[in-house]
């Protein structure tokens, strides 16, 4: 082989490595629209679910706290004290063995809206309820109310 023509081969080999083509980008970006387009509504679902389920257990956990703090003081807080009773000492409280909770970040829904508390309750002792994502009453889906009664 003469250096003339292996100079030639190797100059060829080197330009079509040189990059993608344009029509190959788009092509690319068409699949990853694609995927997008049916991926994307899934994992919107997947993870709306996920902050109800979350919700649940903290509502959960906090109903827990709030019959340990019953049973030391003889009655769930007051909603004037509300939830944050829990995690701090209320003035004038004697037998006050918390806290009950690790901390008070644990009284938010996962939408970032306080979890809502009243006692007496209209349908228990207690009642502790997240209106969800719109913290508006009576909503659907990720809006839904999740109450601990």
């Amino acid at each position: 082989m003469s250096i003339f023509r292996k100079h030639r081969l190797s100059a060829s080999i080197g330009r079509s490595d040189a990059g993608f083509t344009l029509l190959e980008l788009l092509v690319v970006l068409g699949i990853l629209a694609l995927l997008a387009t049916f991926v994307g509504p899934a994992v919107l679902r997947y993870m709306g679910k996920a902050r109800t389920d979350t919700a649940r257990t903290q509502i959960s956990a906090i109903a827990s706290a709030v019959e340990l703090y019953a049973l030391d003081m003889g009655k769930p807080p007051a909603t004037e004290l509300g939830l944050n009773a829990l995690v701090t000492a209320p003035q004038g409280v004697a037998n006050w063995k918390g806290p009950y909770l690790k901390s008070a970040s644990g009284l938010t829904d996962p939408w970032g809206h306080p979890y809502h508390y009243r006692s007496p309750g209209k349908n228990a002792a207690y009642e502790i309820f997240s209106y969800g994502e719109d913290n508006m009453p009576n909503g659907d889906g990720e809006a839904q109310d999740l109450v601990s009664w």
